[in-house]
C-alpha cells in the first residue's frame, strides 16, 4: 500500500512534493495555496476534505508518469497560459477537479486522464492535446470559455465519454493535423462556431452524441474523416453539417433537425454517406450538393423544410436508395447544371414538384413513388435527360409528368393516377420514348402532346380521363403503338397541322377538340375551383352506396337540418346550435372515407364550405417527435383542410390506452383551438373503431363539446359484400355467374367477423383474386371466345377463402 502523508498547516506543497516518495499520497488540508508546482515524481495530491475545500492558484507542471490531482480547484493567473501542463513522458490523472482561468495541456508523449472535472474561463481553449499525447476524459464539463473547449492537434489522440460543453465562443471541439478524436455520449451546446470541427487529416468518430444550437453542427474540411453513429444535431443557426474540400463523412442512424440553412452541405470533392438518418425542418434545402461532391443517401427520411429535400448543382452527384421525402415547401429532388442524380425505391410526397430534373447529365430514377405533389410529379426541364423506370405518381395537383426537353428521355413502366390536370405532358420539341405507362383518372387529357412535340408511346394505357385520352397539338408528330384507351369521353383530339400515327396507321383527320384541353404548362397556376355540384345528385350518389342504411338516414337528416339553418340565416333569424364535426365509428373497410369525402361535397353544395375537399391524416401527420414539432404539424394539416374536411383516421391513437404522456396531447389541444379559430371554414371528422372512439372524445373537454354526433358504420353483411364485388366487376367489364354469386355469398357468410375483417376492402381483394384466377384459367383454354373473357365463374373463387376459418 502506498504511503499517505497529511500536509502540515502552513507548509508548502512544493516542499511536500520534494520530500515525497514515489507513489505517495499527499492529503491537502482546506485552504488557499499560491505556489507553482512541479510534479517530477509519481505522487497523488488530494484534498483532505473533498471537492471545493482546496483552492490552488498556481501553474502545475507534470514531468513524471502516474501523477494524480484529486478534488482540487486550480485557478490560473494568466488565462493565455496553461494552468496544468503535462509534457514529455509525463502522465496525470485529474479527478474531481475544477480548473478556472487557464487551460490544461498535454504534449509530447504525455498521457492525460480527466474524470468528473469542470473547466471554464476566458481561455483560448480549455484543453489542448498535441504532439503524440494521449488523453481520455470521463464525465467532463467545459464552459463557458472564450475559445474552444477542446483542441486536438498533430498526432494526438483524445477519447471522451460523457463530455459536456456549453457556451464556447470558438468551436466546441476542434481536431487538426493527423489527430484522432472519439466521442461517446457527448453533448456540445451553444458554440459560436462549429460544434465539432475537423480539419487537415484529422479523424473523428462520435457515438450517441448531441450537438445543439451551434453556428455549424459539424464542419469537415481538407482531407478530414468523420464517422457518426446514433448522433443528433439540433438547432444549428447555419448548416448542420458541412463537408468541404476532400473530406469524408459517414453518418448512421442520426437525426438532424431545425438547421438554419442546410441539414447537409457537401462541396468540393467531399463525400457524405448517410444511412438510416432523418433530416427535419431545414430552413434551406435539407441536402445541398455542389461542386464535385458525392452524396449517398440510404433509407434517409426528410420531413419538412423551407426549400428542396435534395438539391444537386454544378458537377455533384447524389445517389439515393429507399429514401422518404415529404412536406417540403419546394421540390423533393431538384437537380440542375451538370449534377447527376440516381434514385431507387424512393418516396416523395407533399412537395411542390416531386422530382425536378434540370441537369444535362442523365438522371436515373427507378421504382420511385411521388404522392400528392402540389404541382407536378416528375418534371424533366429544358436541356435535361432522364430515364424513369417504374415511377409512380399519385394525385398530382397539376400534371403527373411534364417532359420539356429535346434530350433523350425514356419512361419505362410506371403509372400516373388521379391527376388534377393532364397525366403526361410532352412539351414542344420533346421526343420521349414511353413504354408501358398507365394513366388513370386524369381530370384532363391522359397524354397531352404540345405543339411541335412528338415521341413514341408503346403499350401505354389511358383510363377514365376527363377529356380526350390523347390531345395532339399543331405540328406534333407522336407515334402511338399498341396503346389502350379505356372509359374515356374521346380517344384523341388533334389540332390542325398535327400528324400523329397510331399502330402504323395514317394520322386521323383533324377534329375540333370538343372537350377543351388547356395544357398544365410549367409555372401555370393550379386549376380553378371545381364546378358547383347539385345537391340532389350528391344525395343520389350517397343512395347508390352499398349498405350503410343508418349512415344514409343520418346524413339525410343532417342535410335537412343544415338547409333549415341556412334558410333561417337568410331570413335574419338566429340559427339553432349546429356542430358539423362528426365521429365516424366503424371497422375498417366500412366506407368511412368514402362518406367523409361525399359529406364535404354536400356541405359545399349547401354553401357551408368553400371547397369541400378532403384531407386525410393519421397520428403521424399530427404528432411530432420532439418539443416544438407537434403544434406546427397539426396546424399545417388543418391549414391544408381549410374550406373542406379534415379526416383523422384512427383518431383514438392520439390517446394511448396506457395514458402515456407523449406529444399527442399537444396535438389534441392544438386541434381544439384551430377548430374554434376556423369554426366556419373547416369540418373535422374523427374516425376509428367503435369501441375506441369514446376514449378519444373523453380525452379533452373541447372535443366532447365539438363532436356531438356519431355516425355508426355497420359491418357489411354477406349480400352487401357480394354487391360490392359485382359493382367492381361491372366497372371492369366482368360478369359473374349465378353459381359464383351463390358460392361467394356463402363464403362471405362463413367468414369470422373478428378485428381483422376487412369489409369492403376484403370484397375488393376478393374481386382482384377472382380476376387473377380467371386470367390463369382462360390462358389454359385452346380457343377463347369474347364471352369467356368477361365471365367470372365458380372456379374463379379463391379456395383459401371458402368455408369457415
Amino acid at each position: 500500500m502506498s504511503a499517505v502523508t497529511t500536509l502540515k498547516r502552513k507548509a508548502r506543497l512544493a516542499d511536500a512534493i520534494r520530500a515525497a516518495k514515489p507513489g505517495e499520497t499527499i492529503l491537502i488540508p482546506p485552504g488557499e495555496y499560491h505556489e507553482s508546482l512541479v510534479l517530477d515524481r509519481p505522487v497523488t495530491l488530494r484534498a483532505e476534505h473533498g471537492p471545493g475545500s482546496v483552492r490552488l492558484t498556481a501553474a502545475v507542471t507534470v514531468r513524471a508518469a502516474d501523477c494524480v490531482l484529486q478534488d482540487v480547484t486550480v485557478r490560473g493567473e494568466d488565462p493565455s497560459r496553461p494552468v496544468v501542463s503535462v509534457g514529455a513522458d509525463g502522465g496525470l490523472a485529474l479527478r474531481g477537479c475544477t480548473v478556472r482561468d487557464g487551460h490544461v495541456e498535454a504534449s509530447g508523449a504525455a498521457v492525460l486522464l480527466l474524470e468528473r472535472c469542470e473547466l471554464s474561463g476566458p481561455v483560448p481553449y480549455a484543453i489542448r492535446v498535441y504532439g503524440e499525447a494521449r488523453a481520455e476524459a470521463d464525465d467532463l464539463r467545459i464552459g463557458p470559455v472564450a475559445g474552444s473547449a477542446v483542441l486536438i492537434a498533430d498526432d494526438a489522440v483524445f477519447t471522451a465519454h460523457r463530455l459536456r460543453t456549453h457556451a464556447t465562443r470558438g468551436s466546441a471541439v476542434r481536431v487538426r493535423g493527423r489527430a484522432r478524436l472519439r466521442l461517446v455520449d457527448a453533448r456540445l451546446d451553444g458554440s459560436s462556431r462549429a460544434g465539432l470541427r475537423v480539419e487537415d487529416d484529422g479523424v473523428a468518430t462520435a457515438t450517441d452524441t448531441v450537438i445543439h444550437a451551434g453556428a455549424v453542427g459539424l464542419q469537415l474540411s481538407d482531407a478530414a474523416s468523420v464517422q457518426l453513429e446514433g448522433c443528433r444535431i439540433d438547432g444549428a443557426s447555419a448548416s448542420a453539417i458541412v463537408v468541404a474540400d476532400r473530406a469524408q463523412l459517414s453518418a448512421v442512424d442520426c437525426v438532424i433537425r431545425r438547421a438554419g440553412a442546410n441539414a447537409l452541405l457537401a462541396t468540393g470533392t467531399g463525400r457524405a454517406v448517410l444511412t438510416d438518418c432523418r433530416l427535419d425542418d431545414a430552413r434551406y434545402s435539407a441536402v445541398h450538393a455542389a461542386a464535385s461532391a458525392v452524396v449517398q443517401l440510404a433509407r434517409v427520411r426528410v420531413r419538412g423544410g423551407a426549400e428542396h429535400g435534395v438539391h444537386a448543382v454544378e458537377g455533384s452527384r447524389v445517389e439515393m436508395v429507399d429514401c422518404d421525402l415529404r412536406e417540403l415547401a419546394m421540390n423533393g429532388v431538384h437537380s440542375e447544371a451538370r449534377a447527376a442524380v440516381a434514385a431507387q425505391g424512393c418516396r416523395v410526397s407533399e412537395t411542390e414538384v416531386g422530382l425536378r430534373l434540370a441537369s444535362s447529365v442523365p438522371a436515373e430514377i427507378t421504382e420511385c413513388v411521388v404522392q400528392r405533389p402540389r404541382r407536378v410529379g416528375v418534371e424533366v426541364a429544358t436541356g435535361a435527360a432522364a430515364t424513369l423506370i417504374q415511377v409512380r405518381v399519385d394525385a398530382p395537383g397539376v400534371a403527373g409528368m411534364v417532359l420539356d426537353s429535346a434530350e433523350p428521355i425514356r419512361v419505362e413502366g410506371g403509372s400516373i393516377s388521379d391527376s388534377a390536370g393532364s397525366g403526361l405532358v410532352c412539351w414542344t420539341d420533346a421526343r420521349p420514348d414511353v413504354t408501358g405507362l398507365r394513366i388513370d383518372g386524369a381530370r384532363k387529357n391522359g397524354v397531352y402532346v404540345a405543339e411541335g412535340g412528338g415521341g413514341t408511346y408503346t403499350r401505354c394505357e389511358v383510363r377514365a380521363s376527363g377529356y380526350a385520352a390523347v390531345h395532339v397539338g399543331a405540328r406534333a408528330q407522336p407515334v402511338f403503338d399498341g396503346c389502350r384507351l379505356l372509359d374515356v369521353p374521346a380517344e384523341m383530339t388533334v389540332d390542325e397541322g398535327a400528324a400523329p400515327r397510331m399502330s402504323g396507321s395514317p394520322a386521323p383527320a383533324p377534329v375540333s377538340p370538343g372537350l377543351p384541353a388547356p395544357p398544365p404548362v410549367p409555372g401555370a397556376p393550379l386549376d380553378p375551383e371545381p364546378a358547383e355540384e347539385n345537391l340532389e345528385d350528391l344525395l343520389g350518389e350517397l343512395g347508390e352506396l352499398v349498405g350503410l342504411e343508418r349512415v344514409k338516414r343520418d346524413v339525410h337528416t343532417m342535410v335537412k337540418l343544415m338547409q333549415t339553418v341556412r334558410l333561417r340565416e337568410e331570413a335574419g333569424l338566429p340559427a339553432p346550435p349546429l356542430s358539423r364535426h362528426l365521429v365516424f365509428a366503424g371497422n375498417p373497410g366500412t366506407g368511412k372515407t368514402t362518406v367523409a369525402r361525399l359529406y364535404g361535397r354536400l356541405l359545399k353544395a349547401l354553401g357551408l364550405l368553400r371547397r369541400g375537399h378532403l384531407v386525410e391524416v393519421d397520428r403521424s401527420a399530427l404528432v411530432g417527435e420532439y418539443v416544438g414539432h407537434t403544434g406546427p404539424k397539426t396546424t399545417a394539416a388543418v391549414t391544408r383542410a381549410l374550406g373542406g374536411v379534415l379526416f383523422i383516421d384512427e383518431a383514438y391513437s392520439l390517446v394511448p390506452q396506457n395514458g402515456g404522456n407523449d406529444f399527442a396531447q399537444e396535438a389534441i389541444a392544438t386541434l381544439v383551438k384551430l377548430m374554434e379559430d376556423h369554426r366556419d371554414d373547416v369540418v373535422v371528422i374523427a374516425a376509428g373503431y367503435p369501441d375506441e372512439m369514446g376514449r378519444f372524445i373523453g380525452a379533452n373537454p373541447g372535443l366532447a363539446s365539438r363532436f356531438t354526433r356519431t355516425l355508426e358504420f355497420d359491418d357489411y353483411v354477406a349480400e352487401e359484400l357480394v354487391s360490392i364485388v359485382e359493382h367492381q366487376a361491372a366497372g371492369h367489364r366482368y360478369e359473374m355467374t349465378a353459381d359464383a354469386r351463390t358460392a361467394l355469398t356463402g363464403m362471405f357468410d362463413a367468414m369470422p367477423r373478428g378485428a381483422g375483417f376487412g369489409n369492403g376492402r376484403l370484397a375488393r381483394q376478393v374481386f382482384q383474386e377472382m380476376t387473377e384466377r380467371q386470367a390463369q384459367r382462360v390462358a389454359e383454354l385452346a380457343d377463347v371466345s369474347a364471352a369467356e373473357l368477361v365471365v367470372l365463374d365458380l372456379a374463379d373463387l379463391p379456395p383459401h377463402r371458402t368455408g369457415s376459418h
